[in-house]
C-alpha cells in the first residue's frame, strides 16, 4: 500500500483553466521525491490536493489506501504535511517555541507530550537555539526551518515541500538540504518536494516527477530523466551542471563515469586520473 497516491487526478480552475490534467502519483516510504517544473507546471497545485486544501474536479487522492474525504480530513493532515513555499504564511506566535507548539496543542495533547514533539522537532531541524527568538526577525532559512519544525511536531508521515529553497541564501540552501535528508534517512520520513532549481535535485532526490501544464511528462530516478535533455528543454528546464560538465568531457572522449553529485563527481575525476597515470 503506498503512502500517498493520485489517480487520473483533474483539476479545473474557475474560468475553465486546467491546474491538473489525469496525474498519476505514487510516493512510497522513507522516499525522496522531487516535483520538477518551470514555474506554473502544476507543482503547487498538485500538492494543495495532497492534504485536502483543494479538492479533484474528477480523479482521485488516496492516503494510506484511503480516498480523502471531508470525514478524514483531519487525520489526513496529521499524516501529510504541507509546508508552503512562503514561510511567512505558517508562522504567527510570538515566539519559535509557542509556533512550534501550535500545531500539537490543536490536537488536545496533554502538555509533557506537546513539550516533547517540540523539543524533537527543534531538535530534528537544528534549531535549538531559537526557541525563544521571535520568528519574524529571523533570517529566510531560519524561518523556513521552524515552518517545518511546525509541521514535523504533528509527527506526519509524509512531509511536502512547496519550492522550499525559493528566496534562500547559499547557506540557506546547503542547510535546507541537510534538513531534508536527515528527515528521510534518519527519521523515514517521506518527504516529497517541488522545485525549477534542477541543480538541487540530485542532493536530496531519490526519484523524479517533471510537470508540464499540469500534466506529468516523465518520472523516474536521476540518472533516466537527467539523461534526457531533450525533453528536460522541452520543458524549459536544464540538465544539472556537473553531468552536463561530464558529459561535454565524454565527449571530448576523456573517460570518466557519469556523476550527478559533487561528492561523486569528484571521485569520478579521481579515478579519472589515476587512469591515465
Amino acid at each position: 500500500m503506498h503512502l500517498l497516491e493520485t489517480r487520473d487526478l483533474t483539476y479545473i480552475y474557475p474560468g475553465n483553466v486546467t491546474g491538473l490534467d489525469k496525474v498519476n502519483f505514487i510516493a512510497g516510504r522513507n522516499a525522496r521525491i522531487a516535483v520538477i517544473g518551470a514555474n506554473g507546471a502544476g507543482k503547487s497545485t498538485l500538492f494543495k490536493h495532497f492534504n485536502g486544501i483543494l479538492r479533484p474536479t474528477s480523479g482521485t487522492v488516496l492516503v494510506h489506501g484511503e480516498p480523502v474525504t471531508a470525514r478524514n480530513i483531519r487525520e489526513v493532515r496529521k499524516f501529510v504535511g504541507l509546508v508552503f513555499q512562503n514561510a511567512d504564511d505558517q508562522i504567527f506566535s510570538p515566539t519559535v517555541q509557542q509556533d512550534v507548539a501550535f500545531g500539537p496543542l490543536n490536537l488536545g495533547l496533554d502538555d509533557d507530550t506537546v513539550s516533547h514533539r517540540v523539543e524533537e522537532a527543534l531538535a530534528m531541524v537544528g534549531i535549538e537555539h531559537l526557541r525563544d527568538r521571535v520568528p519574524h526577525h529571523l533570517s529566510g532559512g531560519e524561518k523556513k526551518r521552524v515552518a517545518i519544525a511546525g509541521v514535523i511536531a504533528m509527527e506526519p508521515q509524509v512531509l511536502i515541500l512547496d519550492e522550499p529553497t525559493a528566496g534562500l541564501d547559499p547557506q540557506g540552501v546547503r542547510d535546507l538540504i541537510t534538513v531534508i535528508n536527515t528527515l528521510a534517512r534518519e527519521y523515514g520520513i517521506t518527504v516529497i518536494f517541488s522545485t525549477h532549481d534542477v541543480s538541487l535535485v540530485p542532493e536530496v532526490a531519490d526519484y523524479l516527477y517533471v510537470m508540464h501544464r499540469g500534466t506529468i511528462v516523465s518520472q523516474g530516478t536521476i540518472e533516466s530523466v537527467f539523461s534526457d535533455p531533450d525533453l528536460l528543454a522541452s520543458v524549459r528546464l536544464d540538465v544539472p551542471v556537473i553531468p552536463k560538465l561530464i558529459r561535454s568531457l565524454q565527449d571530448e572522449g576523456i573517460d570518466i563515469g557519469m556523476a550527478y553529485t559533487l561528492d561523486a563527481a569528484k571521485h569520478a575525476f579521481l579515478a579519472s586520473c589515476r587512469k591515465r597515470v
